[in-house]
């Protein structure tokens, strides 16, 4: 028996630096991400893929914080590679963004970046610090080349 990458053990263990609470709400926007993307609301010459997604911001660099006596806290910052510019488009991300707000609501802020394959290879032509060093810094939540698909029906579900 081959053991998913994927596994919810697995993922956590990649932001294994943080509290439980957060391990887990990191990889359940992961799923959600991945399960509800939805290429199929933008016409591409190829089919819609995410190629990756990182963690970036202060989770990424163990600075994140929370005060519960001022209610502040740090926001989930990802970025999501696609594999073609067209999968940037909104329409693609309006199921992920409203399960998000739906299953996470209020008990954390997250933004999701999007880029395309292109977007990174310009960013590495020109030398851009501000995006080369943030995927450099952030934590690969899910790699296309590397991760197992999703089971079916792993998009779905609620929070563990």
């Amino acid at each position: 028996m081959s053991k998913d990458v994927y596994a919810h053990e697995v993922v956590m263990s990649r932001v294994g630096h943080l509290i439980r609470r957060k391990q887990h709400e990191i990889e359940r926007i992961t799923r959600i991400v991945r399960g509800r993307f939805d290429p199929s609301q933008v016409q591409g010459p190829e089919a819609g893929r995410i190629k990756r997604i990182i963690l970036i911001g202060p989770y990424a660099r163990h600075s994140w914080y929370e005060d519960h006596r001022t209610l502040e806290f740090s926001d989930y910052e990802f970025w999501i590679i696609v594999n073609h510019p067209l999968f940037r488009d909104g329409r693609c991300w309006r199921a992920v963004r409203a399960t998000i707000e739906r299953e996470v609501g209020n008990r954390c802020a997250v933004s999701l970046e999007i880029y395309s394959k292109a977007d990174i290879r310009v960013a590495k032509v020109e030398r851009d610090t501000f995006i080369l060093d943030r995927i450099e810094a952030g934590i690969t939540l899910f790699r296309a080349s590397r991760d197992a698909p999703l089971p079916s029906g792993q998009a779905g579900e609620g929070w563990a």
